[in-house]
């Protein structure tokens, strides 16, 4: 089992920084651009612009299993009281001062959770509840597998992401854009597996080859008299890696100024999102970033109120917090963030002080194109008769119909088909998106 209580189980983790030869040759295939050298805050000058309607997509997972009944407590359920006598969060009404926040009357916030009060009460912030994908089976793998190929029980020719079959199935929304999609994280997710213009990178500012800096120059030139001429895949592959360099060398990451007053955690999370807004602010023609936080799986001493997954939750909670304060303080409307795990947590608490996995889960839409302000379910009660399988949230909103939103409303793919190949898949618009 899983554990370090700070990062979680090892498989969620990623810890290598740089460039190596061999990240270098195993980059995505893209073309050289015209670049221009940027002013504060820069704006890289690409061939030309495409459509300008399009929302950049922020996709967050919460590897682990995050628990939904804490993340969004169903404060007006006395069963999760009752199944839940030393983890639950205690109601808004409370003496405690660990009470929930209130959202609707039947949900509430944990209080580790209270930087996101304002965006929900200011409309940008959509919680869906007892959401996830029926085909889960409390395998971390599997379900991770089947959420990031936008299938379940897919078969094994299917092997890239959905992100991925949406930026391969539609035209760039800047002409010329030299990086298209990015993972945040050494090794790319498999949402972005198979697409073009997209590169894993754990750390923009730092993006350049490992070794001597004395030996860099000489590196380099060997590398593309080697490679950047080919004509085969290889070749593109690294000019691709080459541009890349370029490109995010003309943004001042180090330098970065966040707007409206923001202040990111120092902590890998909020280092991720702080990188994301400044690249989302460079206009560098980049549609989809993907970003990691690790360590939900809560089996032994789960600490909603002052433990492991207080401290998640606040790290979350704070990071998103301060990315929705920098974009809207820069006046940055294109910009659609989702977020969401693998599966849930069991109702039960068990004798560890934990929880085990689960089933129904939650998905945060956060941004200025979301209709917010409400927790959005169907939702199926914790009356013993409404469990699945008798101890876990049941599933009402599947993940797939909100992404589907997200790409038909915001980012101009209306053939969700060849996104989410799934023939058992129809998509419900719950209005989450404008």
């Amino acid at each position: 089992m899983c554990h370090d209580p700070r990062k979680g189980c090892r498989d969620y983790q990623t810890t290598r920084r740089g460039l190596s030869r061999r990240g270098f040759l195993g980059s995505s295939a893209g073309l050289l651009s015209a670049l221009a050298v940027p002013s504060w805050l820069p704006k890289v000058a690409l061939a030309a612009e495409g459509p300008g309607d399009r929302d950049v997509l922020v996709s967050i997972f919460l590897r682990g299993g995050a628990d939904g009944l804490t993340l969004c407590v169903p404060h007006a359920e006395d069963n999760y009281y009752r199944l839940r006598p030393t983890l639950a969060i205690p109601r808004p009404d409370a003496s405690s001062p660990d009470r929930a926040l209130d959202l609707d009357g039947r949900f509430g916030l944990p209080p580790a959770m209270t930087p996101l009060l304002e965006a929900f009460r200011g409309g940008d912030l959509a919680i869906v509840h007892a959401c996830g994908m029926a085909a889960s089976n409390r395998s971390h793998f599997d379900s991770m597998h089947f959420m990031e190929v936008g299938q379940g029980n897919p078969p094994a020719s299917l092997f890239t992401g959905w992100l991925a079959r949406h930026l391969a199935t539609t035209a760039p929304a800047t002409e010329g854009a030299v990086l298209r999609g990015l993972g945040l994280g050494f090794g790319l997710p498999r949402t972005l597996v198979g697409a073009p213009q997209t590169l894993p990178i754990e750390d923009p500012a730092g993006f350049d080859f490992l070794g001597d800096p004395g030996s860099l120059a000489d590196r380099r030139a060997a590398l593309e008299t080697m490679y950047r001429d080919l004509d085969n895949p290889l070749g593109k592959s690294a000019g691709h890696t080459f541009d890349t360099i370029e490109l995010l060398k003309r943004i001042d990451f180090a330098g970065y100024q966040p707007a409206g007053g923001a202040s990111y955690p120092e902590d890998e999370f909020g280092e991720a999102l702080r990188s994301t807004a400044a690249l989302i602010r460079a206009q560098v023609g980049v549609e989809a970033i993907t970003i990691d936080l690790g360590g939900w799986d809560t089996h032994e001493v789960q600490g909603s109120l002052d433990g492991q997954l207080a401290l998640l939750m606040s790290s979350f909670a704070r990071g998103l917090a301060a990315f929705h304060q920098d974009l809207e303080g820069s006046s940055v409307s294109n910009v659609s963030t989702v977020a969401m795990s693998e599966f849930g947590r069991n109702v039960f608490e068990n004798g560890s002080a934990g929880t085990d996995h689960g089933y129904g889960g939650i998905l945060f839409a956060l941004g200025p194109n979301v209709q917010g302000g409400r927790v959005v379910t169907d939702w199926p009660g914790l009356d013993d008769d409404q469990l699945f399988e008798n101890q876990d949230v049941r599933i009402t909103a599947d993940v797939r119909d909100v992404l589907s939103e997200a790409l038909t409303k915001r980012l101009g793919n209306a053939d969700v088909r060849n996104v989410f190949a799934d023939p058992t898949f129809t998509p419900r618009d719950w209005g989450i998106f404008t």
